[in-house]
């Protein structure tokens, strides 16, 4: 894999689930893994403190999204969009994300999470950045959104895409987007890998997740933005393509849709 580079397009290293004393070297295997930029999503503002100092410690490979995850939406949500909003001033991002609809666990906050989700949707415009979308057991409502805000002219990525073909070209109709692949498509009869049998290449981007969804053989452990080589092992597998052509074109796809050649 010597030469070769990579983007996490979706990554969490500022979690809990990696000690402080470890996020320096978790980076750093990253880097000698070929990851040259790992871009932090943003959960909410309890966590957003430690990933702006986990950027600023590495500012040659990290960048930053800001927004407002549909699971950490609650009754003080436009309080936490301020926050995204003055992230979005106060800093350089990359993206408004990750943001979307979630109703795995019931759908109490639905509404809730539905305002949230147009206002950010708002600010990706004003701040002309595409969105990082969580999208979880939401599908109708979150096409019926983007539907809505068609004249925002919204760009993006579906971030831990495990949807169907049909899905991701019912999402094509409604503009520039992306799908980002992560470890669940090395796992055992995933429904992802014959579906980006349909995708092209050339609208897919790679991304860990991490500390989540480790892929195999790390499945169970603690995942590491070290490991996108082995995502883009198991698509250049599934493609039939060498796996330098997924590394060039999945990082050209990242490099375009976060403008990070311009940073």
């Amino acid at each position: 894999m010597r030469n070769m580079e990579f983007v996490d397009t979706h990554t969490h290293n500022y979690d809990e689930m990696y000690p402080e004393a470890e996020r320096d070297a978790v980076i750093e295997r990253a880097l000698a893994a070929g990851v040259k930029i790992l871009i932090q999503a943003d959960i909410s503002s309890h966590e957003r403190a430690s990933m702006l100092a986990l950027a600023d410690r590495h500012p040659d490979c990290l960048r930053i999204m800001a927004g407002l995850y549909p699971g950490s939406v609650g009754d003080d949500w436009r309080d936490e969009v301020a926050a995204v909003e003055q992230t979005l001033r106060e800093r350089k991002a990359v993206a408004v994300g990750e943001i979307g609809l979630d109703y795995h666990y019931g759908a109490d906050t639905a509404q809730l999470q539905k305002e949230a989700f147009r206002v950010q949707l708002e600010l990706a415009c004003e701040h002309d950045l595409p969105v990082n979308i969580h999208l979880r057991d939401a599908t109708e409502d979150f096409f019926s959104i983007l539907e809505d805000c068609r004249h925002l002219h919204l760009r993006g990525n579906l971030h831990a895409f495990g949807g169907s073909a049909e899905t991701f070209r019912r999402l094509e109709r409604l503009g520039d987007w992306y799908v980002g692949i992560g470890g669940t498509v090395t796992f055992k009869n995933a429904g992802v890998a014959r579906s980006i049998t349909e995708i092209p290449m050339e609208r897919i981007l790679l991304e860990t997740d991490a500390p989540y969804l480790a892929p195999v053989p790390y499945r169970g452990s603690r995942n590491e933005s070290a490991h996108i080589p082995s995502i883009a092992a198991k698509i250049a597998e599934i493609k039939g393509l060498p796996l330098g052509e997924v590394a060039r074109i999945s990082t050209e796809n990242a490099e375009r849709l976060f403008a990070l050649q311009k940073l």
